[in-house]
């Protein structure tokens, strides 16, 4: 038997023929392709403005760098992410305080949020977990409440224009996920997309930024800003500088590197295009599958994915064993595997993790967040899955927990 994988990309000939059209245009890097691609996904997500980047991390240190967040700040977060959500906080300098979970959909839990606001308090990072929307107007309403803009001290200018704290969605699972009728990329202050081989659309690697900022701000001049801090801090892009006689540059500030190619948005282009009526209806398929082959079981709790507020993107399927030990998930997950399917663990939550608890982070603080990593399987979900391959890994997840727990 062929092992079923976990989450291969969707490589097809549209995708292939997009890239090679790039590759004998003789321009590769950021140009009109890249150009197109944030053009459609501003549409498509309904925010104001979008830069795409190489990857969602140089997005959310780009935007934390641009609010001025450095020693001294402080950014709540989930305990229960990747690393990537924190890590941008260290490289900035400032304190990432994480707040534990909630017990249903994994989700930061806004409660914990407010109690965790100091006056050093910056930014929050919500984490959209496997793609399902966090709970947005709780989280929107917080930053306004007058009690926390009454404690918020803005150390620039940037900050005082907003007058409290941002909101930064790390949205890297959520492309096409909706909440209250809006798209993930328009739910608060700024959203933070991945395009990661294994996303639901991928670039190969890749993020975008989106820019939802309120009208007291000029979301495109901070696009343009953001795209300079891209680019070593250089106000003009190479296929600006094409122009006749514009070959004149200036560098403005000591950047970074981390813009998109246009090979990377062609193969963009490909999968927004067909995302919405394919990609989705196929993943949610997917997901309906396991739902009906799963929900017997007595020891199996199914994620949550839709509400009478949110839905999701259907990026990984979350499902959780009840009542058993990390140990017992473990052993289960290696009987999967002896049964030639190939399943995650999403994720470790961070205070486990030997940076941060060298850092002082203990996981006994976020007791959810555990109680949900010590649970937790992640399924194959990928647009080539198909029905037959569904029944092969429901069988082996159910006889695999049966083996462990009988």
């Amino acid at each position: 038997m062929i092992m079923i994988p976990f989450s291969p990309p969707r490589i097809d000939k549209a995708t292939i023929d997009a890239v090679i059209e790039v590759l004998e245009s003789g321009w590769i890097t950021t140009g009109p392709k890249t150009r197109e691609f944030e053009n459609m996904l501003r549409e498509y997500s309904g925010c104001k403005e979008v830069l795409c980047l190489n990857s969602a991390s140089a997005g959310l240190e780009m935007v934390l760098r641009w609010f001025g967040v450095g020693p001294g700040d402080e950014v709540i977060l989930p305990a229960y992410t990747y690393a990537a959500s924190a890590n941008v906080i260290v490289h900035c300098g400032a304190k990432p305080v994480f707040v534990d979970s909630r017990s249903d959909d994994f989700n930061i839990n806004p409660e914990l949020i407010k109690k965790a606001i100091t006056p050093a308090t910056k930014v929050i990072i919500p984490v959209d977990l496997a793609g399902f929307p966090c709970n947005y107007s709780e989280i929107n309403n917080i930053v306004t409440d007058v009690a926390v803009v009454s404690i918020f001290q803005p150390s620039n200018a940037t900050q005082k224009q907003l007058g409290r704290i941002l909101v930064l969605s790390d949205a890297a699972h959520s492309v096409g996920a909706n909440y209250h009728s809006k798209k993930a990329g328009a739910l608060t202050d700024i959203s933070v997309f991945s395009f990661h081989a294994v996303k639901n659309l991928t670039t190969a690697e890749g993020g975008a930024i989106c820019l939802n900022l309120g009208d007291s701000f000029d979301n495109a001049a901070i696009k343009q800003e953001l795209s300079v801090k891209s680019l070593h801090g250089q106000n003009k892009d190479a296929f600006t500088k094409l122009i006749p006689g514009n070959w004149k540059y200036d560098i403005v500030e000591a950047g970074y590197k981390c813009n998109m190619t246009d090979i990377q948005a062609a193969i963009g282009i490909v999968e927004l295009n067909r995302y919405e009526n394919d990609m989705l209806v196929r993943r949610k398929a997917i997901f309906d599958s396991y739902f009906r082959l799963l929900s017997q079981h007595p020891l199996v709790e199914l994620p949550v994915v839709k509400t009478n507020m949110a839905e999701s993107s259907y990026h990984v399927f979350l499902l959780r064993v009840k009542g058993v030990s990390e140990q017992q998930r473990d052993d289960i997950i290696q009987e999967i595997f002896k049964r030639q399917v190939a399943v995650n663990v999403h994720f470790k939550p961070l205070p486990m993790m030997t940076f941060y608890k060298n850092s002082g982070y203990c996981i006994e603080d976020y007791p959810i967040a555990y109680d949900n990593f010590s649970r937790e399987i992640s399924l194959p979900v990928y647009y080539n899955l198909t029905d037959e391959e569904i029944g092969v890994v429901t069988k082996a997840v159910l006889e695999s927990i049966n083996v462990v727990t009988r």
